[in-house]
């Protein structure tokens, strides 16, 4: 049992929550989490956070919810670094430092927090949210200066762009679609293979001309080929947010190293079937304890992705349809996020284990049982830290709806590549001039795919 959960992921050990959530049983989900030993450790807080903020989301408690976002967004801005826990890391494995977060896991919940207030039609408070994104937006880009880095992201700046618009702030709206706009067409086609979404191009267009930018929107008028773009008044709108499926999660995989010595004050540590090469400078003392080691064996973090059922969905109202148009590919962007700083953690897993081995090594020396001993410790203890959010969905596509004053009824069709067909009805009391908001999340994935 204590080998099983050794190895086990932090995915597989929290089973009872997740295979509850993944087949949408909500309420008895949210009671497993706060009483889920894995998710009320300290070093777990941030998962924990998350993960109560968006179920409570998806039940329509957007209080409570935003309350248990603040925390998270809270401790992305305290986070400090546990020097002790690190180096103690280097001994056992990552699992027992504080789990910081990703990148985007650090996006996604002002992301929720503004999508709660919006239903909630608290419109300043959305806003905030904005500014808050646009902060974290700004140290993401301070954070990375290599353009083949996830850095900038354009579904927030779109998000951004829509909460302004809402306002009627037409000038702020403006300038949040074209950098999303920019951002698609320059980092997204070439990270993710994402477009800008046919509805942020006719935004892009319509808040130009709202602001009186008659060269910008000729402009992009051309670059789209829309010579023909008319502005079409709508009594009212509803911007649908459809989260589709379910992100990756981490699981590991192991890697062996060669160990070349034949270099003064320095090991190096090499890979030749993935063309990888680490070297290390090392003190006489160093070198020394790694002397006898000829190959080392390390774990590292990788992804698992859960496949979408459903690949496209549209909304029919009065005749009209509306595809809903993919604007964050999460699953692509958690990948990329990782593979941006896999050196990093080779780094560090390789180090771990040359510590942990040269302290078998020496065990060995002194004492053969207590040195099996450590060897086995060892072997239980090499682990990749598997922790990130795993109730995020695999992606999310929107489309926004034009409506009238009073009563509208849609159709929600979501669609599978073998023709399979599901409909949802929803029906919305509106008033002239109000933009509403929708979620809809579809939890259905097909079995994971593994790398």
């Amino acid at each position: 049992m204590v080998l099983f959960s050794a190895c086990s992921s932090f995915y597989e050990v929290s089973q009872e929550f997740n295979h509850e959530f993944e087949q949408g049983d909500i309420d008895q989900a949210l009671s497993t989490l706060q009483n889920d030993k894995q998710y009320s450790k300290t070093n777990t807080k941030f998962l924990y956070y998350l993960n109560n903020g968006l179920l409570l989301s998806m039940k329509g408690q957007y209080e409570e919810s935003n309350k248990f976002f603040e925390r998270a967004y809270l401790f992305g801005e305290d986070y400090k670094v546990n020097y002790a826990a690190e180096a103690a890391s280097y001994f056992t494995n990552p699992m027992i430092t504080v789990y910081r977060g990703e990148d985007h896991e650090h996006l996604l919940p002002l992301y929720y927090k503004a999508i709660n207030f919006l239903k909630m039609s608290r419109y300043e408070e959305a806003l905030v949210e904005c500014n808050r994104l646009n902060i974290r937006l700004q140290q993401l880009s301070d954070k990375y200066k290599s353009p083949d880095k996830f850095q900038r992201d354009a579904f927030i700046h779109n998000l951004m762009g829509i909460i302004y618009q809402t306002t009627g702030d037409w000038n702020n709206a403006f300038i949040a679609y074209r950098n999303a706009y920019e951002i698609y067409e320059e980092d997204y086609i070439r990270l993710f293979g994402v477009k800008a979404p046919e509805q942020l191009k006719h935004d892009l267009l319509v808040s130009a001309w709202r602001t009186g930018f008659q060269e910008e929107f000729d402009l992009y008028k051309e670059k789209f080929g829309w010579q023909d773009f008319r502005i079409s008044p709508s009594e009212a709108e509803l911007v649908f947010f459809w989260h589709n499926g379910l992100g990756p999660v981490k699981d590991e995989w192991n890697m062996n190293f060669v160990i070349d010595h034949n270099r003064d004050n320095a090991v190096v540590f090499t890979n030749e079937g993935m063309g990888m090469q680490f070297p290390y400078d090392v003190d006489s003392d160093e070198k020394t304890e790694l002397k006898d080691i000829e190959i080392i064996r390390v774990a590292v973090p990788k992804y698992v992705e859960r496949p979408e059922y459903f690949t496209s969905a549209s909304i029919v109202m009065s005749d009209s349809v509306y595809p809903l148009q993919l604007a964050e590919d999460i699953n692509r962007i958690a990948f990329r996020s990782l593979q941006d700083r896999m050196v990093l953690e080779l780094s560090k897993s390789l180090l771990r284990a040359a510590l942990k081995k040269a302290a078998e090594q020496g065990a060995r020396k002194e004492d053969k049982g207590f040195g099996a001993v450590i060897g086995l410790i060892n072997a239980m203890t090499e682990k990749a830290d598997t922790r990130n959010w795993q109730t995020l969905p695999h992606s999310i596509s929107y489309a926004r709806i034009p409506m009238k004053e009073g009563s509208n009824t849609l159709n929600f069709n979501l669609n599978t590549p073998e023709g399979d067909n599901v409909e949802h009805s929803f029906t919305y009391q509106v008033k002239s001039g109000q933009t509403l908001f929708h979620t809809f999340t579809s939890l259905e994935s097909l079995p994971v795919r593994r790398y």
